[in-house]
């Protein structure tokens, strides 16, 4: 005798099938992919249907010259996270970390010499890593990335996941991803195209100079100074500058953005395509 499903249950798959229909359809038309966005059972349907791909942003906050503001990498960090879920389709964004390792606090050593830097201790920033990542896990997601925007920290990032990987190495459910492609493709590929572009190594700098202006310009021209920019002065070492960030612009920046989000979706398709 064939089983009979109860009205009420028939008219609750008719209700998660309509929930799910909407969302895809939510989706297309452009529906928000930072959980901040979402309420808890928003974000639990769109697990349900595949999104399954969670990317947590990593920014900081640090001195970048006079001509930047202090949340650049923040800024920068969520903007491109953004656009990278985007382009997956079956990826949601994590709250931006903002408070990282950044130099010894005293006496004040790196960034932290200069005013507005905030830095916590390397164990803290991992077990601050370790707990999201097991938070993601628990939540159903069965890929949690790190994406950081900031070179310090790139080490801990990796060290979090290996730790977290051999720990689930039996359970196939989850897993942990240092995505460095993110950060070593503005130190690579990027400085290669701006050098091609005719800017000098000197120029590009390694920290706010025109590398990293331009990236932030592309992202966001408020994150910028334009009247300090072009003055043209103190920008040197001794006010927290490596580089020279006097040429830069959005469109150089933008040839950086595009490659940062290729470069990064590729490397995440990659990653979740290997069977587990």
């Amino acid at each position: 005798m064939p089983l009979k499903i109860p009205r009420l249950t028939r008219a609750a798959a008719g209700s998660l099938l309509l929930a799910l229909l909407t969302l895809g359809t939510a989706h297309a038309a452009g529906a928000p992919v930072d959980i901040e966005e979402m309420t808890s059972p928003e974000l639990q349907a769109r697990i349900a249907a595949g999104t399954t791909t969670i990317l947590v942003p990593i920014g900081g906050t640090e001195q970048s010259g006079p001509h930047m503001v202090l949340g650049k990498h923040n800024v920068r960090a969520r903007v491109l996270s953004d656009e990278i879920a985007r382009r997956l389709g079956n990826a949601v964004v994590a709250p931006v970390m903002a408070y990282v390792p950044e130099g010894a606090i005293h006496p004040p050593a790196a960034h932290m010499r200069f005013t507005g830097t905030i830095s916590i201790p390397d164990a803290t920033f991992e077990s601050l890593l370790e707990a999201t990542a097991r938070s993601f896990k628990q939540h159903g997601f069965r890929d949690v990335f790190f994406l950081g925007d900031h070179g310090g920290y790139q080490k801990s990032e990796q060290r979090v996941a290996d730790k977290l990987n051999r720990e689930w190495a039996k359970d196939p459910s989850c897993r942990v991803h240092a995505l460095l492609e993110y950060y070593d493709v503005t130190q690579t590929a990027f400085v290669e195209t701006l050098k091609k572009k005719g800017y000098s190594p000197a120029e590009i700098g390694t920290h706010a100079g025109l590398n990293d202006t331009a990236l932030a310009l592309a992202v966001d021209k408020s994150l910028v100074r334009a009247d300090v920019l072009a003055q043209g002065a103190q920008f040197d070492a001794a006010h927290g500058v490596h580089g020279d960030p006097r040429r830069a612009t959005a469109e150089v920046g933008q040839l950086g953005v595009q490659e940062i989000v290729n470069t990064s979706v590729a490397a995440i398709q990659r990653a979740t395509a290997v069977k587990r």
